[in-house]
């Protein structure tokens, strides 16, 4: 394959090329494509991996340039990084030369010029009125700084062309006075280079004219309207100011009076505008008019920034600001969330006060555990009756850990106003991301719930949503969850579990697909969760990792998201646990791409164009290379309380789910008694309380089980029904050990339990058994009738 023509470098663009990068003594000199910007050298293995992975970088400004043959040279910057490299020609290597001597001379101007610049910036503050004008300024020196760059790239081509003119010249008399023999062809040699040199040295020298006329020409009128918008800007910012510090005093005064403002107070804002109401008995309706009328004001103010270029939508639509801003709409959370969220509704003229939730627990006490004595005492046992120390949790149940995935839930409501279902997928696949970010530092193993435990999330005045979990079934485990929301989707899913034993970690396998609906666009998402695992189960610190792949699917438009979590290895250079997705339509077209963190944040990148990969696409794991736009963050992780280490890692919200509610279910986690002992610091005493715990539910499960083959076969006596019950409960475990992973969700009947709040259905979309909530569960709480509820604890 024939090798692409480099272009010629010229003073201060990009300058990208395959070149061979010396490895080691085994492998030799390797393919590499260069990049050459902003004084910057850095290679990649190929062309697909300058978009996410850098194999090394030297900065040109500290940097050496030697040349040793007709094809090789070195980078060098003292010892600390050294660059054998070798062109595929003589002409090419020169190219690169040239280049890179250009761009080191830029680079060591620039770096003075910030020295000097640095030392002469004021130290004063400014004030907000000054700040567009210090913007323009700041503008205006740095086009003259360009500028300058310019003519010094002007005037180091001038004394390349001066020397390589003058050896060329040198050249051409030694070739008048050379004599027809063996030594001819080798003066014409150098006589052809030299002239290269030149023809490349003047080519650099018009390019840099032309860039130096053109950045002229362009920043020449731009100048002259800068200074009449900078006075412009500067008597709007200094109104809306004076409007915005009205608005807030009159907010600060409404939500310190706990009520709307009587109609005896005019609006400040509004009288400033001669608009205040004609009639002195003015309606409280009209009041609370107002009122949003100054949040409408507010909201518009601050989402639209002053730089046009990244904002280029209208402030009325909220779809535009949500994808455009990502995590910087604040204010469209505060306008929800606010007191008076709902004009009509009667209770907007007064605060309801929201709950204050605690902030800690009692930390974590230090108790040493002797793995050896609990080995001893589990000889002779059944594996299934051995009694695990709550040494081993934390104070929460799995149910509790399922609804942590709500933790993050303005995601879906960002999602819920998103107009594109595309934007849409890319906030639905952050809320599925986000959902890991809890278990990072969370070693510990939940309580695994009891048959018929329940749990409420009852989140309606801070977040808008409310979710019940109950465990459906005990062999295998599986819990059903459902969560709905005001501001307009639901979510409900079906987990059970799988787990394997490696010997040095521990393999979890959630099984059962994820649902999230949106009432608005009637938008159906379905996706799994991916392999938990938790290393140095037997030696070492605990530490987990997040694998495998998730494909978010709208099954009612056919878009479809692939992200990919990448396993930690000690041998990679990627960032730890590194997430990338791509978002595409139903015809398989890209439109967004997404990268992060599972433990940090995700942004989104929109897609411009996408292309193949080079010849090596294949040796960098990726074949199609996306242009796309700046990244937006869609998510970033809220920091851990203080002293959460204390605490379990537990977040702002785990914090609040064990805590005692009135009214709940007598079935809910809140109320199991070992949970609550361990999370008071009695240790001892919760591990008597989950053994009896446990040994009731096995009591339970026989009397179920013989009462279920005492309806099946009324002939046979109660003791016959006993004897046959055991060995059937022994093969049962039997089976489901060795075909658990072949059983998924369909084995959860096996319990012969109906579950009290969700009914088991086929799906309509996977096609899976699942429960479904049936509803009633909030009905019961509000008429405070819990009669039909088990006794579990």
């Amino acid at each position: 394959m024939s090798e692409p023509k480099a272009p010629t470098p010229a003073p201060g663009d990009t300058y990208k090329g395959w070149l061979f990068k010396w490895t080691n003594y085994i492998k030799g000199y390797q393919r590499r494509w260069f990049v050459l910007s902003n004084g910057l050298l850095s290679y990649y293995r190929t062309q697909a991996e300058m978009g996410h992975t850098c194999r090394g970088t030297i900065n040109l400004a500290t940097a050496n340039i030697t040349v040793e043959d007709s094809c090789n040279f070195v980078i060098s910057n003292g010892g600390a990084q050294t660059y054998h490299l070798k062109a595929s020609s003589e002409v090419e290597r020169q190219r690169w030369i040239t280049a890179l001597e250009l761009a080191k001379a830029k680079a060591v101007r620039m770096q003075d010029l910030s020295d000097d610049s640095g030392d002469e910036c004021p130290t004063t503050p400014t004030s907000a009125g000054q700040g567009g004008g210090n913007s323009r300024n700041s503008e205006v020196q740095s086009t003259l700084r360009t500028l300058g760059s310019k003519v010094e790239d002007l005037s180091t081509c001038n004394d390349l062309i001066a020397k390589h003119g003058s050896a060329l010249q040198r050249s051409l008399s030694e070739l008048e006075g050379v004599r027809l023999g063996g030594e001819t062809s080798e003066k014409i040699r150098q006589v052809t280079e030299r002239a290269t040199l030149f023809r490349i040295t003047s080519n650099a020298m018009i390019n840099a004219c032309r860039d130096f006329l053109a950045l002229a020409q362009a920043h020449s009128k731009r100048w002259q309207k800068a200074l009449q918008a900078e006075r412009e800007q500067r008597v709007r910012l200094e109104e809306t100011l004076e409007q915005l510090a009205k608005q807030h005093n009159h907010l600060e005064r409404a939500f310190r009076g706990a009520t709307v403002l009587p109609p005896s107070q005019s609006n400040p804002a509004i009288d400033n505008k001669g608009s205040a109401p004609g009639k002195g008995d003015a309606s409280d309706e009209d009041d609370e008019n107002e009122f949003f009328d100054a949040c409408e004001d507010v909201q518009e103010f601050i989402t639209v920034p002053a730089d046009p270029k990244y904002h280029r939508r209208s402030g009325s639509n909220v779809s535009g600001i949500s994808s455009e801003l990502g995590m910087d709409d604040g204010t469209t959370s505060l306008d929800e969330q606010s007191l008076a969220s709902n004009p009509e509704s009667p209770q907007s003229q007064e605060v309801v006060p929201v709950r204050k939730r605690r902030s800690r627990i009692p930390d974590k006490p230090n108790y040493s555990l002797n793995l050896w004595s609990i080995m001893k005492n589990c000889i002779g046992k059944e594996l299934s009756k051995i009694p695990m120390p709550v040494n081993f949790n934390e104070p929460l149940s799995m149910l509790q850990r399922l609804s942590e995935d709500l933790e993050y839930s303005e995601l879906l409501d960002r999602a819920a106003k998103c107009k594109s279902s595309l934007e849409q997928m890319c906030y639905v696949a952050a809320f599925t991301v986000s959902s890991y970010s809890t278990t990072v530092h969370r070693t510990g193993k939940p309580f695994n719930p009891l048959l018929g435990e329940t749990f409420e999330l009852d989140r309606v005045q801070e977040s808008g949503y409310r979710s019940l979990c109950e465990q459906v079934s005990h062999h295998p485990p599986a819990a059903a969850h459902h969560a709905i929301s005001q501001r307009g989707w639901t979510l409900r899913q079906e987990i059970a579990l799988a787990s394997k034993f490696r010997g040095k970690y521990l393999s979890i396998m959630p099984l059962g697909s994820i649902h999230c609906m949106f009432e608005k666009s009637n938008n159906h998402y379905t996706w799994k969760k991916v392999t938990t695992t938790v290393h140095n189960i037997i030696v070492g610190k605990l530490w987990i990792d997040q694998s495998g792949e998730i494909d978010v699917v709208n099954h009612k438009t056919g878009d479809r998201c692939h992200l990919k979590f990448a396993p930690y290895s000690y041998f990679s250079r990627d960032v730890a646990r590194k997430v990338t997705g791509v978002v595409t339509d139903k015809d398989g077209k890209a439109h967004y791409v997404l990268s992060g963190t599972w433990d940090e944040k995700m942004e989104c990148s929109r897609v411009m164009q996408s292309s193949r990969g080079g010849e090596n696409g294949a040796e960098g794991r990726q074949k199609t290379v996306y242009q796309t736009l700046k990244a937006k963050e869609l998510w970033r992780k809220t920091p851990l309380p203080d002293g959460a280490e204390n605490m379990y890692y537990f977040s702002t919200l785990a914090l609040t789910l064990n805590e005692q509610e009135d009214g709940v279910a007598p079935t809910d986690s809140r109320r199991r008694p070992d949970q609550r002992l361990m999370e008071q610091g009695r240790w001892e005493e919760a591990n008597a309380e989950k053994q009896r715990l446990e040994e009731k539910q096995r009591t339970t499960r026989r009397e179920r089980e013989r009462e279920a083959a005492r309806t099946s076969n009324p002939s046979e006596e109660a003791e016959e029904v006993e004897i046959a019950s055991e060995p059937s409960e022994t093969t049962y475990k039997t089976d489901t050990d060795e075909t658990f992973s072949d059983l998924s969700l369909s084995s959860t009947h096996q319990d012969n339990y109906q579950a009290m709040w969700f009914e088991r259905h086929v799906d309509p979309v996977t096609g899976e058994p699942t429960h479904i909530y049936k509803g009633g569960y909030w009905e019961t709480k509000e008429q405070g009738n819990w009669d039909c509820s088990p006794d579990i604890f």
